[in-house]
């Protein structure tokens, strides 16, 4: 199947939101680990996101220009041509972008696709993600409503954090503390600015104590069920059931049951980076230990190509990657739930 167009990507959020299930959203660095997380997404016959942070641009970008832009197109016009080989539908996200990035990155990529989209294509990315955080709540929200009306005319789904996530991710970094939960009056503040759907569609990315990249259970403090009580507080004064589609970040680690919650209040969309990316690398480090007379060319000797062969490390690279995915689809519920 193609890569979504703008209809299917809308039906794939509402089908999740209806069924209770989420989406892996699987952060990717170059055209294996997209053929990974494709693979993945194949094999547990789910649809799926796909997603490029400004460090992952910046790396597909190469390290002579490091050009953000021209890494995330590449990888999606990429993906636009090989996904036709997966029998799944897959969206392109763009993956938090903070203020002082949007000009080198998610605007650009904006008006590519609006440029697409008055020609009659569908837009290059799907949904972007726009990362005010570290912002007071007042300028993210001010500067999501610019951001959204260019969205909307592009047939494009904005993505919001409006308040932080704990730990770092491309440079990003916030404390792990009680800032790390959203109030209702976030929630309600958020609405009033962006509306219930109206002005345009957004995914929301609440925080309940999410916390990024490597950590050991009971360090941090997830409540998932905060999720309920902000949607709650948004229906309450709107009269909309179920306002958000919600978004959960920081998702490596977290238990069975933390999960469980988040889908039932409303999460449609997790973030999975961390454990893809040692799922990718940890068959790599067996290959290398295990053939390191192989992959070397020690004291003298030539080595064995077979051995240092990109390809025969990388397949098991994919192949690991790709059990990872299966794993996180079977987690959220998405696996079996492909659009037919």
């Amino acid at each position: 199947m193609p890569i979504a167009t703008p209809e299917v990507y809308n039906e794939m959020l509402d089908r999740a939101k209806a069924g209770k299930f989420a989406y892996p959203a699987i952060n990717v660095t170059s055209s294996q680990t997209l053929n990974a997380a494709l693979r993945g997404f194949a094999e547990a016959e789910s649809d799926g996101i796909v997603q490029i942070s400004t460090g992952g641009a910046e790396f597909l970008g190469g390290q002579y220009s490091k050009d953000m832009v021209t890494g995330a197109v590449a990888l999606a016009e990429f993906a636009h041509v090989i996904a036709e080989k997966y029998p799944v539908n897959i969206a392109l996200h763009t993956d938090h972008c903070p203020k002082d990035k949007l000009d080198g990155y998610v605007r650009p990529l904006l008006a590519i696709s609006k440029k697409r989209v008055d020609a009659g294509l569908t837009p290059l990315f799907q949904s972007h993600m726009w990362d005010g955080s570290a912002e007071t709540l007042a300028d993210n929200l001010a500067i999501a409503q610019e951001l959204l009306e260019q969205a909307r005319a592009a047939n494009i789904i904005l993505e919001v954090e409006i308040t932080p996530t704990g730990g770092e991710e491309d440079g990003v970094s916030h404390e792990i503390n009680d800032s790390l939960y959203t109030t209702v009056e976030d929630a309600i503040r958020t609405a009033e600015a962006l509306g219930l759907g109206e002005k345009g569609r957004y995914l929301l990315a609440a925080s309940f104590g999410n916390v990024h990249g490597v950590y050991k259970p009971g360090n941090v403090v997830l409540r998932p069920d905060l999720l309920k009580e902000l949607a709650d507080g948004v229906a309450a004064k709107f009269g909309k059931q179920s306002p958000f589609d919600f978004v959960f970040h920081g998702g490596s680690g977290s238990t069975e049951q933390e999960i469980r919650t988040a889908l039932e209040n409303g999460v449609v969309k997790m973030n999975l980076d961390t454990d893809t990316q040692y799922a990718f690398t940890r068959p790599v480090a067996d290959h290398m230990f295990k053939n390191y007379d192989g992959v070397l060319k020690v004291d003298g000797e030539v080595g064995s190509k077979k051995t240092y062969d990109p390809r025969t490390w990388g397949k098991l690279a994919e192949a690991g990657m790709a059990a990872r995915v299966v794993e996180a689809t079977q987690n959220l519920r998405s696996a079996g739930n492909k659009i037919k």
